[in-house]
């Protein structure tokens, strides 16, 4: 049996002033689908199209419970968060 993969990811805005995060099966689809959002959506109103961190499990729950515990954060933790593996916040989905 195929272990399936699960990605916590957080998208920003091309100005880094927006964060939104999410959690997904299929990390490259997803981001994709961001892209194609209208504007009546979060991420169409805010063009949150830039995937600035991810992290993956093999674990849906454990992913949920972490995409929750990102949500409660301050914005600072979540920025330290990404600057660790990401400190320019570079665009990582053409690197999927």
């Amino acid at each position: 049996m195929t272990k399936k993969s699960y990605f916590v990811y957080i998208l920003s805005n091309y100005s880094n002033q927006v964060l939104y995060i999410g959690v997904t099966n299929n990390l490259k689809k997803r981001v994709y689908e961001h892209r194609q959002q209208k504007e009546d959506t979060f991420a169409g109103k805010y063009k949150t199209e830039k995937l600035v961190y991810y992290e993956c499990t093999e674990d849906i729950f454990s992913a949920i419970r972490r995409e929750k515990q990102l949500k409660h954060w301050r914005r600072e933790k979540k920025e330290k968060l990404i600057m660790q593996t990401n400190p320019f916040w570079e665009d990582l989905y053409e690197k999927l």
